[in-house]
């Protein structure tokens, strides 16, 4: 089925339904990519899982505390991902938009996006409104390097226009990725596609550890992307 796909005023066109998805069957066709360091990763995963969550649970406190006096509404939110090998996952969030910002239907994030309040520009900068994730990290769902996770009708819409889009659930999704760290919200999806498909391809320890460290780069000077 083709489509005729654009992006108006960050509303995504046209609305999916769910038993319209083509994605599932293009992912069904490709083999999941495992590679030797892969093993070490989860090891790696779930350690440092365990001691974020136990160090930085205070900050989840002290910045859901805040979202609510800012918007008087709830500091926590989920969300349906794609996973890996197109397993559906809900992923967990500090909530950095306003109470129902997406009443319209779903649209794509932008750098300067007005649904964004005060405290959420900030914790999305420092990737603080990413760690409630930690917990999809200890459950093996995602790993703290791996493409982003997107939402199903993302996923439908990308893969039904660009070339290969699909690719990127073929490995565990992350925290943080290739894509993140070389551009994040300055980024289109083809983009970020071209980046998430080089991390699969090229993967290695070392770009890994490359990853992280400009994260951390990232999470200190307040030069957060997506």
């Amino acid at each position: 089925m083709a489509y005729n796909v654009k992006i108006d005023e960050g509303i995504i066109k046209p609305k999916f339904n769910q038993s319209e998805y083509t994605y599932p069957k293009k992912i069904a066709m490709k083999k999941e990519i495992k590679k030797k360091y892969f093993s070490l990763k989860r090891i790696f995963d779930v350690i440092m899982s365990l001691l974020l969550l136990y160090f930085t649970f205070p900050i989840i406190v002290i910045f859901s505390i805040l979202i609510v006096l800012e918007t008087f509404g709830s500091p926590l939110y989920k969300q349906v991902r794609v996973g890996k090998m197109g397993k559906l996952i809900t992923i967990y969030k500090l909530r950095s938009m306003h109470v129902n910002a997406e009443n319209d239907g779903a649209k794509w994030a932008s750098k300067n996006d007005p649904r964004i309040t005060k405290i959420g520009r900030f914790i999305r900068k420092t990737r603080i409104d990413e760690l409630p994730q930690l917990v999809n990290v200890l459950k093996g769902e995602m790993s703290f390097i791996g493409p982003r996770p997107e939402r199903p009708e993302f996923v439908e819409l990308f893969s039904t226009s660009i070339k290969n889009f699909e690719e990127r659930c073929l490995v565990t999704p992350g925290l943080t990725g290739l894509a993140q760290v070389k551009g994040g919200y300055d980024l289109t999806p083809q983009e970020k596609l071209e980046f998430d498909l080089r991390y699969i391809k090229k993967g290695s320890i070392i770009m890994e550890v490359s990853i992280i460290l400009k994260t951390i780069t990232i999470i200190f000077t307040g030069s957060g992307s997506r």
